[in-house]
């Protein structure tokens, strides 16, 4: 594919992120009026996005597609991080509210939400381990023509990550 294709594609959903990076702006624009989870949760948003649109940029020029690809995959991993970090710091404030305040009899209880089992996330991170290591064994074995292109590589990946979830999600039921 072009890199000005690419580059167009890339930019388009940069723009429509930003029903994501947009909140993410407000809350670290609001400083010290959100908790610290949620201004690391909106920095790790921002990077994310960021990394993609500097990603955009870079197709544009005539460097090697490494760049880009190094860009995005830059911001995703310090995006992730973040995001990682903030989520440690949400569970450290909820135990330290539970520990202040406990339990009232009169409150109703609230759902925090499904909290993936041990083997669920042990399954999407081998899965997504694996996928890596095929596409980036594809992509360093360079090979020329069809079998050896990036869209070839990425679909293998994605589909091997998609195999290895539904996997997942049929192991780790309940018996």
């Amino acid at each position: 594919m072009a890199h000005p294709v690419l580059a167009l594609g890339t930019a388009v959903l940069t723009a429509a992120g930003s029903a994501w990076y947009l909140p993410a702006l407000l809350d670290l624009r609001a400083g010290a009026d959100r908790p610290r989870a949620v201004r690391l949760s909106a920095t790790g948003c921002l990077l994310w996005w960021c990394g993609l649109g500097a990603a955009a940029l870079l197709l544009t020029t005539p460097l090697s597609w490494h760049v880009p690809l190094g860009a995005a995959l830059t911001g995703a991993l310090s995006g992730l991080a973040l995001r990682v970090l903030a989520a440690a710091e949400r569970r450290a404030d909820l135990r330290e509210q539970d520990r202040v305040w406990g339990v009232s009899p009169y409150e109703l209880p609230t759902v925090r939400g499904v909290r993936p089992s041990p083997a669920a996330v042990g399954w999407v991170t081998g899965g997504l381990a694996v996928a890596a290591a095929t596409a980036a064994a594809t992509l360093l074995a360079g090979r020329t023509g069809p079998a050896g292109s990036a869209v070839v590589t990425v679909a293998g990946s994605v589909g091997l990550c998609l195999l290895i979830l539904l996997v997942a999600l049929n192991r780790t039921r309940p018996h």
